[in-house]
Formats: C-alpha cells, structure tokens, sequence
C-alpha cells in the first residue's frame, strides 16, 4: 500500500467501524425498549361437576386429567377441584402442583397427583348444588397467583348452575387473559324437551366470559382433547 492510498483504506475502516456501533447501539435500543419477555409456562385449572346426576360422568374425568398430566411441562402448574354446593374455596381442590425441571421429581409429582385424583373418583358422591361460578372464580384465584404465561380453566359440567339459598354468585368475573372451555356438556332431561334451554345455557355462559376479557369455547367430543393444550 503506498502513502497515497493508505490514509483513504484507514478512513474506509474508521467508517466501518462507526457504522458497526450505530447498529448495535439501535440493537441495544431496541431490546431496551422490548423489555423482559413474560413466562411462557401454563396454568390449567380443572373443575369437576359433581352435583346430581352429572356425578356419574366423573371417570370419564380422570381420563382427562390424566390427559393434561401428560402434557404438563417443567414449571407448568396443575390444579383439579370439585365442583360441589360452595366451590370457592381451596378446600375443594383435590390434587395441585408446579412440576419441577428436573425430570425424576416431576414424574414423581405426577405419580402422586394422579394417585389422588384416583382416590377422589372412587370416593366421589354426588353434591345437592352446584355453584360453578365459585368454582371459577377460585380457579382465576389460583392462576393468577401462579403468574403463568397461559391460563386455561376446564369446566367438567352440564353448565347448569344451581345455588343453595342465600348464595350471591352474580358478579362479574375478570377473565381477561384467561380462556375457558367447557367440556362433555351433556344434555338434561328437560334439554331433550326444548333445545333452546342447552343452547341459552351455553350463550349465557359465553357471554359472561367474554364480557369478563375471557375466551370460550366448547369440546364435547372428548376425542378432540388435543386442541385443549
């Protein structure tokens, strides 16, 4: 390189050099600017109808659940709860965790909570009431303490709510971020007579969770579970 062209080959790299750092000063901007990404684990929070005669469809419960179990991934948290005359409470929570990262421990998670979803099933009777709505909103309880990225709660029901006298259920529910979805809503009796009443049930309850900032959909056939996770 002689004298002439050696400065202009210096000023080409100086011109490199500061291209280079503006780009990675707008890089660090715009991480900067992006913030902290937030928690990409789940939460699932189940609820098992119990009341009446719909206390006959909980085995086909446990399936399910032990559907979910399977899917659930290190720091993913899991809860079941029944569904009974005064369900807002945590004493109604048969089984719940967080599963470890470490594989061992969480299998051993698993192991226990589907060793007492098992016990609850064979012990299970059937509740004179059904108080879905207390249900729900233990559920929301429960996962918004967990901050997961996702929150799904799973009604096991017929969806028909009925209180005990003295109940006050008629409050809003604040569901945003939070997507339900009813399961096997079989038909009462009385659906068979007018169609119309299963059908209001379902809208009632659509309209109440996406008034809420909630999403909701229905599965029925339970051949179709992959799309719950």
């Amino acid at each position: 390189m002689n004298a002439v062209s050696a400065p202009r080959a210096w000023r080409r790299r100086g011109s490199i050099k500061r291209g280079l750092l503006v780009a990675a000063a707008a890089v660090l901007m715009l991480t900067a600017c992006a913030g902290p990404s937030g928690p990409n684990n789940t939460g699932v929070y189940l609820l098992i109808d119990t009341s009446g005669t719909y206390n006959n469809e909980v085995r086909k419960a446990e399936q399910i659940i032990l559907y979910v179990l399977g899917k659930m991934q290190p720091m993913d948290s899991f809860a079941v709860a029944r569904i009974d005359t005064a369900s807002f409470t945590e004493r109604n929570i048969i089984a719940k965790a967080t599963f470890d990262d470490r594989p061992s421990t969480a299998n051993q998670q698993k192991r226990s909570f589907a060793g007492n979803v098992e016990h609850f099933v064979d012990q299970s009777y059937p509740s004179p009431y059904t108080d879905i709505t207390g249900g729900v909103l233990q559920a929301i309880e429960f996962l918004n303490e967990k901050q997961t990225g996702r929150k799904e709660i799973l009604i096991f029901s017929d969806m028909k709510e009925d209180l005990a006298k003295g109940y006050v259920r008629n409050l809003p529910l604040d569901l945003r971020g939070f997507e339900v979805v009813a399961l096997n809503v079989t038909k009462l009796r009385t659906d068979n007579v007018d169609p119309r009443e299963y059908l209001n049930r379902l809208d009632a309850w659509r309209h109440r969770v996406e008034k809420g900032g909630g999403k909701f959909r229905i599965i029925n056939d339970l051949e179709r579970l992959d799309g719950v996770l």
